[in-house]
């Protein structure tokens, strides 16, 4: 998060340098020069698209310039001053920063930052023309360079840093003092581009002794030196520890601290960016920022006209309730987080990041918890989720994480439809969808007591909406046994079967998801997930009398062959065959008996369960045989017919499987279908006529759960 703001702050600075070079230019004084055009002009001529021959022209007779100008002549100093102006006009264009580089200019600009030899006159001594301005230039060009990190190690080889720590101390001199501060803040701005994420500069512009001097020039009187002097603070205090400690021991702190409170937007998100970088992964010198009174002003920023200072306020804020439980209070306390839930609606990508990152740092404190969602950051909170940015979606979550703890917050998550904005969701990383893991569960946890009687009471008495998100969210969070309670007692059911019912495809998928999730959690996702046993205990003749003419006291003619049965046997197993012999049925003292509409394999199969009570039930005979077992009312065998055609349920044969079901009255394979469509429901919402098939499953819906969800004894006794 931190390099992110470094890179955009690099930008920035690109930009200013861009934008402040102008104020540096020439007069066309004196002297005869390589260019004969004014400062305005030369901007054009440079913006003009050069061939590679050209440019290397151009940078060749600036180097040249600058070799033969190092004196204190006036034509010299105005010879070089132009000189270094040019090239850096021409390193504006990052395109041909390159060819600038290789051409040989970083030498002759190094040279040019230091002051040359005096000039010996008759009377001893000398005018100084353009003191400052050919180093000041040279720093500029020096400055622009150094924005592409491949050319900052050869800047400072060629000796560049000593004398810009040089340049810094000129404040000191005091003459001139317009002059001094354009050198000192072009120095600055220098040094800031050759550290930008190279450690190893930032290391040496310390041994070189940059540090002290930047800090005293926070003190400027002049608003861009006290802006470039922090700029260069804030890049050499980025993750390098020895930097920050002498920053601080330069005493920094108090000036850094005052300029937070500058009317000026720059200055003041110069100021926060370097304690921003300060405290980063330092926790001593966090304790002392806060002990410099630090915070108020940081809270204040949150309010600024700048978009930049609000942020960097804000991550700084997120870092400064990393530190202790305290802190986190005092934050919120001070007025912050109704600033930081306003941040969090910002068009600003980066100010609702900041902000989301400072809220989850605070919503670590139970108190703070409620605050947040009742100053309205809930709704905000759960809307970034929706965020195409990992960054963004996790800060997110984890605030929301941290709401979720207090069990004040989560009737208000339910009624915003908070619940299903998580379950959702569409998150981009895996920490993010562990956070939210973590957060359904918290929520699930709290569904008991005070809670559950609140969510119940909005249940009966809320608004539609309101009802419909409370019923969806005790589906998916509610402990089992509270099911009956929230879903029969009062009314749940009726409003989840109202949502499948619906005409809207999202309120039917978001139905049918949360009957299944009941289902799941009351562990009866398949009803026919093995052949039951048979429902009444039978003994069976075995295996040597099937269609044996043995003891064989009635004939079965089926498809014209005869099939030996024994009364006994068919009278123990079913009510079919009891009434057809005990009966008034002409089968009663029949010998032989046809048998109709049945194939002889599927026959020989039902007698076999009948005198052994087992049979293999393949999917080839399997409907044939639930039909015959529906028939003669052998239910063990009806059973297992249902489970071994619900195994072969897919998405295209599911409207035949639910026809069957109702055609022979097979509860356990309807119970099995209910359970796939709710299960399945996304894919088969488009299958041609699936509505028909939905209206037709409500009330076996509800019975199937009015029966799953009956009482347990067990617990009603106790």
């Amino acid at each position: 998060m931190e390099a992110e703001q470094q890179r955009q702050r690099r930008k920035g600075q690109k930009r200013k340098l861009e934008e402040e070079g102008s104020s540096g230019a020439v007069a066309a004084d004196a002297s005869p020069s390589s260019m004969e055009v004014e400062p305005e002009e030369m901007g054009e001529e440079i913006c003009c698209h050069r061939s590679h021959q050209s440019l290397a022209c151009e940078v060749q007779t600036q180097i040249e310039v600058l070799e033969r100008a190092f004196s204190w002549r006036v034509v010299d100093r105005a010879d070089a001053k132009r000189a270094t102006h040019v090239l850096a006009e021409l390193a504006k264009n990052e395109d041909v920063v390159n060819a600038i580089v290789e051409g040989g200019a970083v030498p002759a600009l190094v040279k040019h930052l230091q002051e040359p030899p005096p000039l010996l006159t008759s009377s001893g001594g000398g005018d100084r023309f353009f003191e400052h301005e050919v180093e000041k230039g040279s720093a500029f060009a020096l400055g622009l360079l150094a924005v592409k990190p491949e050319h900052q190690q050869l800047i400072v080889d060629a000796g560049a840093l000593p004398l810009l720590v040089n340049l810094l101390k000129r404040h000191k001199k005091g003459s001139n003092c317009r002059a001094v501060n354009g050198v000192v803040r072009r120095a600055a701005d220098a040094i800031t581009n050759l550290a930008h994420e190279n450690s190893n500069i930032k290391t040496y512009v310390r041994y070189e002794g940059g540090i002290p001097p930047l800090v005293q020039l926070l003190e400027s009187t002049d608003l861009k030196v006290q802006r470039a002097a922090a700029g260069a603070l804030r890049t050499l205090a980025f993750k390098n520890d020895s930097n920050k400690n002498q920053i601080v021991e330069c005493k920094a702190l108090p000036t850094l601290i005052l300029m937070l409170r500058s009317d000026d937007p720059a200055i003041h998100y110069e100021a926060v960016g370097v304690i921003g970088n300060l405290v980063h992964s330092s926790p001593n010198i966090k304790k002392e920022v806060l002990t410099e009174g630090a915070l108020q002003p940081v809270i204040g920023l949150l309010s600024s006209c700048c978009t930049e200072s609000q942020r960097e306020a804000a991550l700084l804020l997120g870092q400064f309730a990393s530190a202790d439980s305290d802190c986190k209070v005092h934050i919120v306390q001070r007025g912050a987080l109704r600033p930081l839930i306003e941040m969090l609606q910002s068009l600003d990508f980066q100010l609702k990041e900041m902000s989301a990152f400072a809220l989850g740092r605070l919503a670590q404190d139970s108190h703070n918890q409620a605050g947040i969602v009742f100053n309205g950051g809930l709704v905000p909170l759960l809307k970034l989720l929706d965020s195409k940015n990992g960054s963004l979606q996790h800060n997110a979550a984890f605030a929301l994480y941290g709401i979720a703890e207090n069990e004040d917050n989560v009737v208000d998550f339910v009624k915003v439809g908070g619940v299903q904005r998580l379950q959702d969701g569409e998150f981009i990383v895996q920490a993010t969808k562990d956070c939210i893991a973590k957060t359904l569960k918290r929520l699930e946890e709290k569904i008991n007591g005070r809670v559950l009687r609140h969510l119940l009471y909005l249940m009966r008495v809320g608004e539609k909406a309101v009802q419909r998100r409370v019923a969806l969210a005790l589906a998916h969070l509610c402990p089992p046994e509270e099911q009956r309670r929230i879903f029969i007692d009062n009314n749940g059911m009726d409003i989840l079967l109202e949502l499948v019912g619906s005409t809207i495809l999202k309120q039917q998928q978001d139905g049918s998801h949360a009957l299944y999730k009941m289902a799941n959690k009351a562990k009866m996702l398949s009803s026919v997930d093995a052949a039951p046993p048979s429902p009444t205990p039978q003994v069976y003749l075995g295996e040597q009398y099937v269609n044996n003419s043995t003891l064989s006291d009635v004939t079965f003619l089926v498809e014209g062959k005869c099939f030996f049965a024994h009364r006994i046997a068919l009278l123990a197993s079913s009510d079919a065959f009891r009434a057809m012999f005990d009966g008034g049925y002409r089968e009663k003292d029949a010998r032989d008996i046809e048998i109709p509409n049945i194939r002889w394999e599927i026959f020989e199969l039902m007698m076999r369960f009948i005198y052994t009570g087992a049979v293999e039930v393949t999917n080839m005979v399997a409907q044939d045989l639930l039909r015959a077992a529906d028939q003669y009312l052998l239910e063990g065998l009806k059973r297992s017919c249902e489970y071994s055609i619900a195994q072969d349920i897919n998405i295209d044969n599911i409207s035949s499987m639910y026809e069957l079901s109702e055609a022979f009255n097979a509860m356990s394979l309807r119970q099995t279908c209910i359970l796939f469509i709710l299960e399945h429901f996304d894919k088969i919402s488009i299958i041609p006529g699936y509505c028909h098939l939905i209206q037709r499953i409500i009330p076996d819906i509800r019975s199937y759960f009015d029966k799953a969800l009956k009482p347990n004894p067990s617990i009603t006794e106790s």
